[in-house]
């Protein structure tokens, strides 16, 4: 290879607004925008407020819209489930290790819309007139008319910067509904494929 002159390759500052590697927010969320997604409903309940007594209100069911979901691998059967940091899901899933998923169809953006609002205060009313059964390992919701359910117990959880990747186990998986496509998350809005 023949010597190159230092000045062939400047070395550049990064922009005020990225980071040390140089690569802004906005620039990282573009190129990640265009990685089609698949939309899930990540879901738990909230232990009791007092388990030894009975007449104590029972904990509430949470439900986090998410994207950023895979399957990690087949045996044991694993999924990853990535939550922001100190967000209710991620403080109750530190907590409480059952979950469970629902794979949303086409036909469940309202669904996704719904629990991907920031800023609430409860989930109650958010669950109220959504058709769904409470999983037999978990007795999380898995939502009705989901093209696919998972129900996991949480085996590790990996503190990515700003996130936390939750490693699940699978302790049931069901295919309740074929009917529909599935949902998609790409340049920032749900889409239907084809």
């Amino acid at each position: 290879m023949p010597n190159t002159p230092a000045a062939a390759f400047p070395i550049t500052a990064p922009p005020a607004s990225g980071h040390a590697e140089g690569v802004s927010n906005d620039e990282f969320r573009a190129a990640m925008s265009r990685l089609a997604a698949g939309v899930v409903l990540v879901t738990a309940q909230e232990p009791p407020l007092d388990p030894d007594d009975p007449s104590a209100p029972g904990g509430e069911d949470v439900g986090m819209t998410a994207t950023a979901f895979m399957s990690v691998s087949l045996d044991p059967p694993l999924v990853l489930v990535s939550l922001r940091e100190g967000s209710r899901m991620d403080d109750l899933l530190d907590e409480q290790p059952l979950w469970a998923v629902s794979v949303l169809s086409e036909s469940q953006r309202h669904i996704a819309g719904r629990f991907a609002m920031k800023g609430r205060i409860s989930d109650r009313l958010l669950f109220e007139d959504i058709p769904y059964v409470r999983g037999e390992a978990t007795g999380a919701p898995l939502v009705g008319g989901a093209l696919a359910t998972l129900e996991c117990r949480t085996e590790q959880r990996v503190r990515a910067g700003d996130h936390t990747l939750v490693i699940g186990r699978v302790l049931t998986a069901g295919v309740p509904s074929a009917d529909g496509g599935p949902l998609a998350y790409f340049r920032g809005r749900y889409r239907q494929l084809g």
